[in-house]
């Protein structure tokens, strides 16, 4: 990967590559889920506990092969396990659930000591060819590309790397591994041709897409893997009764939920525990993360961190909702207007322009254009409260903290400093002094003198 993260902790679709292979392995419900850890196990073990506390990790020290991972694995719980044991890749993003869970019912329903999971692809070079006994159709080989004849490179089935085994007999082959090859390493492989010379039948569950099985090595394959779980959760989102108008500018993360008649226009982003109630619009050209959106509710040109969109209340174009933001019932929050930690009440309005931080807005309130929310002093941040039924002013500032009254008025360019009482016009400006003919006496012969001259002639012909 090139990268200082290590490869399985990359994410894709809001979920590390390790993630996404816990939560396929989870839906089997396995007594013991364990993941063997080596290159960088301290970054990984640490995401583990983050996502996934209940699972076990044995160390794998030296990296000495596939067969001695699982060795290592199955030390951790006492060397030996009865029942079935499911060995998958902790860098397969795209494997589901329910292809293990067909993995597993093929194993016990044809009583193999080991299950290889295959799939057919398009084209097999360099992957290991599955070679089958036409009669049985019991797995008698996996041979390597390089080794293939050429009748076995025509095979488009090929091992994935993914194994259901029987536990008993999988602890005893592997202590029969050898490490004569190229690579002095334990190759798991080499359990098969194990168990098969000792008279255990090894079966094959061939997956339904050769895609799930791909294993992520690079950044190339990190992209394609991303846009094909992208297209998978937005078909799931299409058939649930979500419109997607544009499938390949959309982008979601596995954790996001819809409800029905949601539409989600292009260049939209929905990222985290992102819910969409039933009929609101999103985007276009929207980036949601961890926000909640009522039901029937509009959200354009937008970024929202952690925020909560009431139902049928309105934001953007070209608003950012930082976290804590909360907009109530039918409000809006419009253009070029930023908040943070702020709660705007029911039908309460922040058309543009403006600021909103550490605040609580009432109800039906119209907050002016330009206005902005003075909530730190250089070392503490400080509360605004605004009731319900006020009209603020055009560019006012609200130095905190200071209260507005229900149904009191601000007048614009105010800069209020002090609370208002309910029911109050509260103006804080300087008066307005006009300097007569200061631009003929300070900026004589400029466009402005020129254009002040032709007015007061044209008024005193008038005249």
């Amino acid at each position: 990967m090139k990268s200082a993260t290590p490869k399985v902790l990359h994410e894709i679709c809001g979920r590390s590559l390790v993630g996404h292979v816990l939560a396929a392995a989870g839906e089997l419900q396995p007594e013991h889920l364990v993941v063997v850890v080596g290159h960088a196990r301290e970054k990984v073990t640490a995401h583990l506990a983050e996502i996934a506390p209940d699972v076990r990790t044995a160390v794998q020290a030296e990296q000495n092969g596939t067969g001695h991972a699982v060795r290592m694995g199955l030390e951790e719980l006492g060397g030996s396990v009865d029942g079935t044991v499911v060995v998958v890749c902790g860098d397969t993003p795209l494997l589901t659930g329910e292809t293990l869970r067909k993995l597993a019912e093929t194993h016990a329903a044809d009583g193999n000591a080991v299950t290889v999971l295959t799939a057919e692809v398009p084209d097999a070079t360099g992957y290991g060819r599955i070679v089958r006994d036409e009669a049985s159709g019991a797995v008698t080989a996996i041979v390597e590309h390089k080794d293939a004849t050429e009748e076995q490179r025509a095979i488009r089935e090929i091992n994935s790397g993914v194994f259901a085994f029987d536990g008993a007999l999988l602890a005893d082959a592997l202590k029969k591994v050898r490490t004569d090859n190229s690579q002095g390493e334990e190759y798991l492989t080499d359990v098969l041709g194990i168990l098969r010379e000792a008279g255990h039948r090894v079966g094959a569950a061939l997956a339904g897409d050769h895609r799930e099985i791909a294993g992520i090595n690079n950044r190339v394959q990190l992209a394609e893997a991303r846009r094909i779980l992208n297209e998978r959760l937005l078909t799931q989102a299409m058939l649930s009764g979500v419109t997607i108008v544009d499938p390949a500018s959309v982008f979601v993360d596995v954790s996001v939920t819809f409800e029905r008649d949601v539409v989600v226009h292009p260049g939209t982003q929905l990222l985290g525990a992102t819910h969409l109630g039933e009929g609101c619009e999103v985007g276009p050209n929207s980036r949601l993360t961890d926000t909640r959106v009522g039901a029937g509710a509009r959200v354009d040109n937008t970024v929202s961190l952690g925020a909560e969109v009431g139902e049928g209340a309105s934001v953007g174009p070209f608003a950012y909702l930082r976290p804590g933001t909360r907009l109530g019932r039918k409000g809006k929050i419009g253009t070029y207007v930023e908040t943070k930690n702020a709660t705007i009440g029911e039908g309460t309005k922040v058309p543009h322009l403006s600021y909103v931080g550490d605040a609580t807005i009432g109800e039906y309130t119209n907050i002016g254009a330009a206005s902005v929310f003075v909530n730190y002093d250089g070392q503490d941040k400080h509360h605004t409260t605004v009731g319900s039924h006020c009209r603020t002013g055009s560019d006012n500032m609200f130095v905190a903290p200071v209260t507005i009254g229900d149904g009191a008025y601000t007048a614009a360019g105010s800069v209020i400093t002090k609370d208002v009482p309910p029911g109050s016009l509260a103006v804080a400006r300087g008066q307005q002094r006009n300097i007569e003919g200061w631009v003929a006496r300070k900026r004589p012969g400029s466009a402005a003198a020129k254009a002040a001259e032709a007015a007061s002639r044209g008024s005193a012909e008038e005249g």
